[in-house]
């Protein structure tokens, strides 16, 4: 089968259009004929090396399309049945062909949602909805801070956290451009990431970019506030936060990562995929995506290395793909 592969770690050149073989799903997995697959700043931590894996490597951790065989013990699904999944344990998803745990797999028959659509939901959705309400523990009437706003995750933060009943949602861009595209995502308020520090205190600050939007993100926590720490896009070093001035502020500081909550916990990894898939398809949950095709990949990864995008980049997989083994 055609999938994209990372035979080196570096930037997005080392990514290659290649040859290789079929998954075949085993005992409690299912193997996927992708139709698309998300593209996610994970993939490309995965290719700079900063995730340690086998190389060559299928990246990919969302993907929709439909299901091609069960392996032993599973139930509840059938070949040839719509449906979305996380790929985020072991990667793939870049590829005509995936294998997950079923636990990670959400139906969509019965849901007025495409698979274009499906295929953005799986991570940056899914997360939204363990972050705030598993991690965070917001409560009704709280107040919300989300950097990053008009990204892939950003823009589905700040919409879950209107849906589980936050009383005040902000967010910050690092562009003037990206404002209104992040106040169409349920944000009362975004602001410019470096003028955040006159926006107030708030109750659960989310951030994945790390540096001095930590450091600001937890200076701006109000007493019981709790800060989730999920990324750290800017690639700054370490942020030290004291023990003690946690302890003498009544502040909490939690981290979140995707991969390894949906391997330690895929039924509840599951079911929050599964919340956010319902929510997409009764319009409550709102996804800007923007189609590729497979082979611009390496596109992709450098559009979301350099800030600029807002919303979804999808991958169509289901596509004749020219020119194996050849650079991306």
């Amino acid at each position: 089968m055609k999938a994209i592969t990372i035979p080196e770690f570096g930037a997005a050149d080392v990514l290659r259009l290649d040859e290789v073989e079929v998954p075949d799903p085993g005992p409690g997995q299912v193997s996927i004929d992708v139709a698309y697959a998300g593209a996610n700043f994970a993939e490309i931590l995965y290719r700079r090396g900063v995730v340690d894996v086998p190389l060559p490597f299928v990246p990919g951790i969302e993907v929709s399309g439909h299901i091609r065989a069960l392996g032993p013990g599973v139930e509840g699904l059938r070949a040839g049945q719509p449906v979305a999944a996380l790929t985020i344990v072991d990667g793939g998803g870049y590829a005509e062909v995936a294998t997950t745990s079923a636990d990670l797999v959400v139906p969509l028959d019965g849901h007025d949602l495409g698979l274009g659509t499906a295929a953005a939901l799986p991570s940056n959705s899914t997360t939204a909805f363990l972050v705030l309400d598993r991690v965070a523990r917001l409560e009704p009437g709280e107040s919300v801070l989300i950097h990053a706003a008009a990204g892939g995750v950003g823009s589905q933060l700040g919409q879950a956290a209107r849906l589980l009943g936050a009383g005040r949602v902000a967010g910050t861009v690092g562009d003037p451009a990206k404002v209104q595209a992040a106040k169409e995502f349920g944000y009362d308020e975004v602001v410019l990431r470096d003028e955040v520090a006159e926006s107030g205190r708030f109750d659960v600050v989310v951030d994945m970019i790390g540096g001095t939007a930590r450091r600001t993100g937890s200076d701006l926590l109000a007493p019981m506030g709790r800060l989730v720490v999920m990324g750290n896009a800017s690639g700054a070093e370490d942020v030290g936060i004291s023990a003690n001035e946690l302890w003498f502020t009544n502040k909490t500081v939690s981290g979140f990562n995707l991969a390894a909550f949906a391997a330690a916990f895929p039924q509840e990894a599951g079911r929050a995929l599964h919340r956010a898939v319902t929510a997409a398809a009764n319009g409550e949950l709102r996804v800007r995506t923007e189609t590729l095709p497979l082979e611009q990949a390496a596109q992709a990864h450098r559009r979301i290395e350099s800030g600029g995008t807002t919303g979804k980049l999808v991958l169509e997989v289901e596509l004749s793909l020219p020119g194996l083994s050849t650079q991306c």
